[in-house]
C-alpha cells in the first residue's frame, strides 16, 4: 500500500512498496515541462534535464556519477514532458543507499559548467534533428503542430536550434535554481523499500534549503498559457496539415480533441480505444491490416494534460494506398460511434486494459512512475484494482456516448508526412 507524506523541507514523499522486488527505483519528479516556457525561450525544460548528469559540487566530472552507477549495474535516465520533468536511479535494492546519494545530489546542486553547456548544445541539436529526420517520430511534433498551433504545447519540447544555440549558462542555471527546489519535489520510491528507506532518504535530500522565492506545487497547477479548443469547427484546410517529402511510407496521425488528465470519463475513453485500436484484435487492425494489409502498423490511443487531451490513430501506409486506408479509418471511427460495440467487445476490452496493467506494473520504476504521475495530476491516487474497478462499471451504453461525443467528422484533424501535397490529401478527405 502505497502512503504519501512530507520531509521536513517540504519534498512530497510518495513510498511503493513492491513485496518480491529485487531493486528500488528512485524518481525525482517536477511539476514543469516545455508548457511553461515562452518562446524565446523553447527547450529550456530539456536542456536542463540533460545538464543534471554533468556534475555537481562533490562530483565535478559527468563520469564520477556515470562510472558509479554503471559499474553497480544501475538503470538510470532523465525524460522531460510538456508538463513535467523527471529523473530517476533504479538500482539493486542493497545498494539503494548509493542511489539516494546520487539523485539528491543531482537534483539539487548541478554546476552547470559553461563548457559543458556549450558542448551539450551540439548534442541537443543532433537529438532535434534525429527526430525530424525520423518519420515515425516527426509525425507526432506536426500533428501537435496542428492541434495547438503556435502555442507552448504545439512547440516541440526540445525547442528549435536557435534557441538552443541562444541559451547561456547563466540562462540555464537561473530557470535550474527557480525551479528544482523542494517545495515541488515529488520524490517517488518504489520496490524493494522498508522503514529504513525513509530514514536514508530523509538523510540524504536534507541538505537543500527553501529559497523564499520558490513555487509550491500547487502553483504549476495553474501557472502556463491554457489553451482551448475552437468553439466552431475549423475549415478543413486548418484541421490538414501535410509536410511533403520522398519516401516509402506515408506516416499519418488522424484525430480528435479528447479529455483532460483527470477527467471522469478517462476510464470509458480507454475502453472504447482498445476496441477501435488498441491490439491486433482491434476494430482497425483487423479492417487496415488483416483484411486489406494496408499497413503494418496501425494504433488507436491519447494523450492527456491538466487542461485539453487528444485521441489519435496513427499509421505508417503505401502512400498509393493512402486513399483507401484513409476510407477504412473513417469507416470504423464512424461506425463505433453509431452502433454499439458488442457486449463481447467491451468485456474483452475490460480483461485487455486490466491485464496490462497488471504486466505494466510488475517492476519499481513502473510502479515509481505510475503513482507519480497520479499524484501530479489526479485529484486523488486510483489503486491498480480501482482503476479496474471503475473499468468494470463502464457500459455499452456509456462508450457509445463518448464515441458520439468525441469522435465527430467536423473536428477530424489530420497530419501527413510523405510523397503526397496537401491539396491531394484534402482531395481525398473531400471525397470521403
Amino acid at each position: 500500500m502505497y502512503s504519501v507524506s512530507k520531509l521536513k523541507n517540504g519534498i512530497t514523499l510518495l513510498k511503493v512498496p513492491v513485496r518480491g522486488a529485487p531493486s528500488v527505483t528512485v524518481l525525482a519528479l517536477f511539476p514543469v515541462g516545455s508548457r511553461y516556457e515562452d518562446k524565446n525561450f523553447a527547450g529550456a525544460a530539456h536542456f536542463v534535464e540533460h545538464m543534471i548528469f554533468k556534475g555537481t559540487e562533490r562530483r565535478p566530472q559527468a563520469t564520477d556519477i556515470s562510472r558509479t552507477l554503471d559499474a553497480l549495474g544501475a538503470d538510470y535516465n532523465a525524460f522531460t514532458s510538456k508538463d513535467y520533468t523527471g529523473y530517476y536511479i533504479k538500482i539493486a535494492a542493497e545498494k539503494q543507499a548509493v542511489a539516494y546519494d546520487i539523485l539528491s545530489d543531482v537534483i539539487y546542486h548541478s554546476i552547470f559548467v559553461a563548457d559543458e553547456v556549450e558542448k551539450e548544445k551540439g548534442a541537443i541539436v543532433e537529438e532535434l534533428r534525429m527526430y525530424k529526420d525520423n518519420p515515425s517520430m516527426a509525425i507526432d511534433m506536426l500533428f501537435d503542430k496542428l492541434l495547438f498551433g503556435d502555442t507552448p504545447l504545439g512547440w516541440d519540447i526540445g525547442g528549435t536550434e536557435d534557441t538552443v544555440r541562444g541559451f547561456t549558462r547563466d540562462q540555464l542555471n537561473d530557470y535550474y535554481q527557480s525551479h528544482y527546489s523542494p517545495k515541488n519535489t515529488l520524490l517517488v520510491l518504489a520496490g524493494a523499500i522498508s522503514s529504513s528507506s525513509e530514514k536514508k532518504i530523509a538523510s540524504f535530500f536534507k541538505e537543500k534549503k527553501v529559497s523564499k522565492e520558490a513555487k509550491d506545487a500547487s502553483h504549476y497547477k495553474k501557472s502556463f498559457v491554457h489553451f482551448e479548443w475552437p468553439k466552431k469547427p475549423l475549415p478543413l484546410a486548418e484541421r490538414v496539415l501535410v509536410e511533403e517529402k520522398k519516401l516509402d511510407q506515408a506516416q499519418l496521425i488522424l484525430g480528435f480533441p479528447g479529455l483532460p488528465n483527470d477527467h471522469a470519463d478517462r476510464f470509458t475513453a480507454s475502453i472504447l480505444l482498445n476496441i477501435l485500436g488498441g491490439g491486433m484484435s482491434s476494430r482497425l487492425f483487423v479492417e487496415v491490416r488483416e483484411k486489406r494489409g494496408l499497413a503494418y502498423m496501425i494504433r488507436a490511443g491519447s494523450t492527456s494534460f491538466r487542461d485539453v487531451g487528444v485521441i489519435s490513430i496513427q499509421a505508417g501506409l503505401d502512400p498509393s494506398r493512402l486513399f483507401e486506408a484513409l476510407q477504412v479509418i473513417k469507416a470504423e471511427v464512424e461506425r463505433i460511434a453509431k452502433e454499439p460495440v458488442t457486449e463481447e467487445e467491451l468485456n474483452n476490452a475490460k480483461t485487455s486494459l486490466a491485464g496490462r496493467l497488471a504486466l505494466g506494473l510488475e517492476d519499481s520504476s513502473a510502479q515509481a512512475e505510475w503513482y507519480g504521475k497520479q499524484v501530479l495530476f489526479n485529484a486523488k491516487i486510483n489503486l491498480p484494482r480501482g482503476v479496474v474497478e471503475k473499468l468494470n462499471k463502464v457500459t455499452v451504453k456509456d462508450v457509445q456516448k463518448l464515441a458520439e461525443r468525441l469522435l465527430v467528422s467536423p473536428e477530424m484533424r489530420l497530419a501527413i508526412i510523405g510523397p503526397v501535397s496537401k491539396a491531394d490529401v484534402l482531395g481525398m478527405v473531400n471525397k470521403l
